[in-house]
């Protein structure tokens, strides 16, 4: 990283279906400094994640659109480079909010101080941020798995995916994993301990489910949306519970396909099976979260819950990067190294 210019990738264009590298800008500019109360942050990590897509669209949403000209959004990890700010000292490691930049100023709002003994660092992006959070707030608030009852989750290798099928196991269900290709599917049954894992590329992936589910589906996290959930929809118990985390496959969609509404069939087994669905943004359950780092901290070191994070250096390869996770090429929770030199 360099010294003395600081980068950021802006939006340069709304996409229009799936984001092309012209919708990205590499932008250069002095390195700021603080002013009273501020920090400078020295970004060493950023994640990137699936709901960025949604912010690159003008549209309504539960946080505001990304606006034309503006960095990227997105949480990272930074370290204190200055501080005018009596609660940060030089040398702090922290996560923040301030997207695909290798510096950044803070008055400190929305800071968490992070122990730099923490190995890896990056865990709090992944299985210990807000992808592990997502996976534990929406499966045990929403999902409610009892044992002996069947979970399944789609993207089951991703950050989400992977411990909301592990949770399931914590809590004496059955996982059964969708992921796509045959790396993958051994991942989340022979290293995570999935009962069942399936290729969601199969041409008889529907059947395939179907077997894998005899007494049915109870709980269906919602990671992906398309073809999954029409083969999960027929499979879902009475009463089964779905958490609705993201529909990544329409992400890219400009619009509906008029000839493919399956609203109405889709309501019809909601209504007739007493389906419970419900959208979550993981942050409607933020008084949880000391009891997730607590758990989930305990049943890694345990060996009980695993992960595994796929990790890009450099900032310039972020766009590369995210629209290659928009298509499920990466494996594992997806880090950019920001900060060559970081740990």
């Amino acid at each position: 990283m360099s010294t003395s210019i600081a980068r950021r990738i802006a939006l340069a264009a709304r996409p229009k279906g799936k984001p092309q590298s012209s919708d990205f800008r590499l932008e250069e500019m002095p390195i700021p400094a603080p002013g009273p109360g501020q920090v400078l942050l020295g970004v060493q990590y950023l994640s990137l994640d699936p709901y960025m897509r949604g912010r690159m669209d003008d549209r309504k949403s539960y946080v505001k659109p990304v606006q034309v000209g503006d960095a990227m959004p997105g949480e990272n990890i930074a370290r204190v480079l200055a501080s005018n700010n009596p609660k940060y000292a030089l040398g702090d490691v922290v996560t923040s909010q301030t997207g695909w930049v290798t510096h950044a100023l803070s008055d400190g709002t929305g800071l968490r101080k992070l122990d730099p003994q923490q190995k890896p660092i990056t865990t709090a992006l992944g299985v210990l941020g807000m992808p592990g959070f997502t996976a534990y707030s929406g499966l045990l608030t929403i999902g409610k798995p009892k044992a002996g009852e069947t979970v399944v989750v789609a993207a089951a290798s991703g950050p989400v995916g992977s411990l909301v099928g592990q949770l399931a196991k914590i809590v004496g269900a059955r996982a059964v994993g969708i992921a796509g290709g045959p790396e993958k599917c051994a991942y989340v049954k022979n290293e995570l301990g999935f009962d069942a894992a399936i290729d969601h590329r199969a041409a008889d992936m529907p059947a395939q489910l179907a077997a894998a589910c005899p007494k049915g589906i109870d709980v269906y996290f919602e990671n992906v949306g398309g073809a999954i959930w029409q083969g999960v929809l027929p499979l879902l118990n009475k009463f089964a519970r779905v958490p609705v985390c993201g529909i990544i496959a329409h992400y890219n969609d400009e619009k509906a396909s008029a000839d493919e509404d399956r609203l109405p069939a889709t309501m019809r087994e909601i209504l007739t099976r007493s389906l419970t669905l419900r959208g979550f943004i993981n942050f409607e359950f933020a008084d949880q979260i000391p009891q997730f780092y607590r758990e989930v901290s305990a049943w890694i070191a345990e060996g009980r819950v695993k992960y595994r994070e796929d990790i890009v250096d450099g900032l310039e390869n972020a766009p590369t990067a995210f629209m290659g996770l928009l298509e499920g090429r990466n494996f594992g929770k997806l880090i950019v190294r920001v900060d060559s030199s970081a740990p």
